[in-house]
């Protein structure tokens, strides 16, 4: 019996020896806890995303912390923050959930909606729960309120752009140079009954006024879940409107896209948010009808370009794994926070809130649509129109059933088009 005993401890030693460390005992997973809206585009884009980036990094080994490899381990609950009705509560129901039953060590994606993520701020900051904001949640007002508390709210980072770049550092650069090539200055807003939208839409219309377009109207608000735009695209169409600027991440927004195809509204479809023609699939859907179309995906990398080495390696990663190509914004910004968490949490060497949160805030590392870096005072990522610069975003035209990247020009893959029954300027 000893002797048995002693052959078993030997043959133990023996194996400890010849495994890899950690082989014989699985190390602790790190938790990546994701509060997401899976049900609309905006959730399942960034939940794919993800899972996309820790099968990699756990393939490759996990994340080294304090010398010991650990995998990383996906907990996604629906927080259901993008559905009509629903209150914000539920949203944080869900990231409370995540912290003190799935025991996450980390949120990364959501919650989606503004209004969720700017009520979450406090829960998060009270649990001292390193969060990075992925995906929707587009209120400049998240990024200021860092700014204004930075002592407690130093754990709360947004790797995607916001409502106030996207106006003025994206859009008004571009419709000005489409104002520009086809003689165009005259403008109508639609947008949605959401927080980043309605700002959105005011700071555009104060904007492009100066710039000398003309705005012909306050912009049309439109409650969630709406299913008719009819009204407003007469107005528009009436009123003799050029451009109109969609900014709406509901569903519904398709049936926008088509009624304003069935009238002919001799205008230009510009969504600043329009989340049913980002998706690859959409053309296949409406028959063609979001020809024309342009679409602001955020970041760089929710639709195919050579934006940095990175862009287009991950974009087939995405469809080899999905089927599908980066499907709207959200994707390719959750995709680059679970790397950089991981950059983070091996140069911290531990998991500690306080030493992850000042690493987060040194992160400088190219990714896939540019130049990933925070701004030191709000933890917002700082944008660009040059990916050697900054994290740049995406502009593309839908033409003949491709997403044609046109803006800005350092990524562009193609120039906008014209739907043939409008003519340009005079």
């Amino acid at each position: 019996m000893k002797r048995k005993f002693r052959f078993l401890v030997a043959l133990a030693s023996m194996l400890a020896l010849l495994l890899p460390a950690g082989a014989a005992l699985a190390a602790e997973p790190i938790v990546l806890g994701c509060p997401l809206s899976t049900a609309f585009l905006y959730g399942w884009d960034a939940d794919r995303a993800i899972k996309l980036a820790v099968d990699e990094i756990n393939a490759a080994g996990g994340v080294k912390v304090g010398g010991v490899m650990r995998p990383f381990k996906v907990e996604v609950i629906d927080t259901r923050d993008l559905e009509p009705g629903v209150p914000v509560s539920e949203a944080l129901m869900g990231v409370e959930k995540l912290i003190l039953e799935k025991h996450a060590n980390f949120i990364v994606g959501g919650p989606v909606r503004s209004e969720a993520a700017l009520a979450a701020m406090a829960l998060l900051a009270k649990h001292k729960m390193i969060s990075i904001l992925t995906t929707g949640a587009l209120t400049p007002k998240y990024h200021a309120m860092v700014g204004k508390n930075p002592d407690k709210f130093k754990y709360l980072f947004r790797i995607s752009g916001e409502a106030k770049w996207m106006v003025l550092g994206e859009l008004v650069p571009c419709l000005m140079d489409i104002g520009k090539q086809f003689k165009l200055d005259k403008l109508f807003i639609m947008v949605q009954d959401v927080a980043h939208a309605r700002a959105g839409g005011g700071i555009l219309k104060k904007v492009m006024g100066k710039k000398g377009w003309q705005v012909l109207a306050d912009p049309v608000v439109y409650p969630t879940g709406t299913t008719d735009f009819s009204m407003g695209l007469l107005e528009a169409k009436k009123k003799g409107a050029q451009v109109i600027i969609i900014w709406m991440d509901m569903p519904e927004s398709a049936i926008l896209l088509k009624q304003w195809y069935d009238m002919k509204v001799p205008a230009l479809p510009f969504g600043t948010i329009i989340a049913a023609a980002e998706q690859p699939g959409f053309w296949k859907a409406t028959d063609g009808k979001d020809e024309y179309c342009l679409a602001n995906v955020v970041n760089a990398g929710n639709a195919p370009s050579n934006a940095t080495p990175w862009t287009m390696k991950f974009v087939k990663a995405y469809e080899k794994k999905y089927g599908v190509e980066p499907e709207g914004y959200g994707t390719s910004s959750s995709y680059m926070a679970v790397y950089v968490l991981k950059d983070a949490i091996e140069r911290a060497g531990t998991l500690n809130s306080d030493k992850v949160a000042e690493a987060l805030k040194k992160t400088d590392m190219m990714g896939v649509y540019g130049r990933i870096r925070f701004d030191p005072k709000t933890n917002q990522i700082i944008p660009s129109l040059d990916p050697k610069e900054g994290a740049v975003g995406t502009v593309f035209q839908w033409q003949a059933g491709k997403r044609v990247v046109v803006f800005p020009p350092k990524i562009a893959t193609g120039k906008i088009l014209l739907p043939p029954w409008m003519k340009t300027g005079k």
